[in-house]
């Protein structure tokens, strides 16, 4: 029917660009580029002629690479562990975390309103220390000194 080496020749470039669209990763496109002409190679009986080779070739690619997807699709969610529980995971770490927290919070609400609130801003809310002076009609130099006596008036325990 056609020339197999005149085809690859002429769309090689073609099926690969289209591929590398898809599935933005050369060695991947690299693979199913050569997949696509062997899979025209095969099914070449089956070309009726009534789009271009080009499009033809491209449709190859694409349900391969429907194909590429649904496998590495398989091969993420059959590949579990027997180590399911996280090494990250660590209830003793989590609870000392809670109550580090927690002693944390009831210490900055010892604090005055004004350094409880320069510390709560710049802990919960990321305030910037510019961002926390003009809430105090304060410049930055202000915010920061402030937040460093309440943070070590917490640290020393000198409320």
């Amino acid at each position: 029917m056609f020339d197999i080496d005149d085809i690859y020749q002429e769309y090689a470039e073609t099926v690969f660009k289209f591929l590398i669209i898809l599935c933005n990763d050369e060695n991947t496109a690299e693979e199913l580029t050569q997949e696509t002409f062997y899979r025209a190679i095969k099914s070449a009986n089956r070309y009726d002629g009534t789009c271009k080779v080009s499009t033809w070739l491209c449709q190859i690619a694409k349900h391969l690479w429907y194909q590429e997807i649904d496998k590495r699709n398989r091969k993420e969610t059959s590949m579990l562990d027997d180590n399911i529980i996280s090494n990250k995971f660590n209830p003793e770490a989590e609870l000392c975390l809670i109550e580090d927290k927690m002693q944390l919070i009831k210490a900055v609400h010892i604090l005055d309103e004004t350094a409880k609130e320069i510390v709560l801003l710049r802990i919960t809310g990321a305030f910037s220390f510019r961002e926390i002076g003009e809430v105090f009609n304060k410049n930055e130099n202000w915010a920061r000194v402030s937040f460093y006596r309440a943070k070590q008036k917490i640290m020393k325990g000198r409320l």
